[in-house]
């Protein structure tokens, strides 16, 4: 099997509680928070484990919360390979109301990374990542770094035989749209994300794959995945335009199904499966991601008996 590296750079302690209902102004009683562990390519490593495969999650952390995330992870007995970044380790903070059952986010910014910081995580994601391996960008950049940074990380990460899955958001996400350095093997968004950058609705699957080939035309990847929610996933290549179906399975929570898809996508390919296989695969680990509580990811028994229900067609 090919090595996977997953690269999170902004991670978050993330903490969640509950409490009788919020108010502004008095002081609110909540229950005793449960820790996790946040970050994209945290989660795509943790639910490659899940999945039966094994993911070397390379974190930026640092200070108390930093600790406590590694350490999470490595109770968790996810491979994890440190790198010390500059500041503290962001926190994040849920809360559900019990009168309402709606749930409060409050997320906490990150560090400011400074110039060397960037050289020093550069350097550092490239003597890490096996020749011919797996590198996975997952989740948001820290302040500081240019939107590029990933999308300039691509060509030697190419060169150095490795696929390159990215699965950003925000300005990184345009970049790679819009001014890759070079295209990423896999480049993976939603369908809101989707439309964004192309200034305009894609209400069929059909138009999702027409965007992709655009994306891939003007170099933003090799291969282009836009999710489509419940409906399934798009996926357009130089040679096939293909759609997988999500599986119909009672929705708990949507979090995790994206990281979640991810990491079954890769860890297919990663084992040599082909890549129509590995849609597969990837739908079938989101549609267990979305029967799961809360933070919780795929589960692996589930994801396996689910890929029959997952079917891959020609667009």
């Amino acid at each position: 099997m090919k090595d996977i590296l997953t690269i999170t750079l902004n991670p978050a302690l993330d903490l969640s509680s509950q409490t009788g209902h919020v108010e502004a102004g008095p002081k609110l009683r909540c229950a005793h928070p449960d820790e996790d562990a946040g970050g994209g390519g945290i989660n795509v490593a943790r639910a490659v484990r899940t999945l039966g495969g094994n993911a070397r999650a390379f974190v930026a952390a640092a200070g108390p919360s930093g600790t406590k995330v590694l350490n999470l992870l490595l109770a968790e007995g996810v491979n994890v390979v440190p790198f010390a970044s500059p500041g503290e380790t962001r926190v994040s903070l849920s809360i559900i109301d019990q009168t309402t059952t709606g749930q409060y986010r409050f997320i906490m910014p990150g560090p400011v990374w400074g110039t060397s910081d960037c050289e020093r995580v550069r350097g550092a994601i490239l003597s890490h990542a096996r020749t011919g391996g797996m590198v996975v960008f997952s989740g948001s950049l820290p302040r500081g770094l240019p939107v590029s940074f990933y999308s300039d990380l691509c060509p030697e990460l190419l060169d150095k035989g490795c696929k390159v899955v990215m699965d950003t958001s925000g300005l990184a996400l345009t970049h790679q749209a819009q001014n890759a350095t070079a295209p990423a093997s896999i480049l993976r968004m939603d369908a809101h994300e989707a439309e964004t950058l192309a200034k305009r609705d894609l209400p069929t699957r059909e138009h999702s794959a027409d965007f992709a080939a655009e994306l891939i035309e003007c170099g933003a990847g090799q291969a282009v995945i836009i999710a489509r929610g419940a409906e399934g996933s798009v996926l357009v290549d130089g040679e096939q335009r293909l759609f997988v179906t999500a599986a119909d399975v009672p929705v708990r929570s949507k979090t995790g199904a994206g990281d979640s898809f991810v990491a079954g996508f890769t860890l297919a390919l990663a084992r040599g499966l082909d890549i129509s296989t590995a849609m597969t695969h990837g739908a079938a680990a989101a549609s267990a991601a979305v029967m799961t509580d809360a933070t919780d990811l795929c589960d692996g028994d589930q994801a396996m008996a689910l890929r029959a229900a997952c079917q891959v067609s020609a667009l």
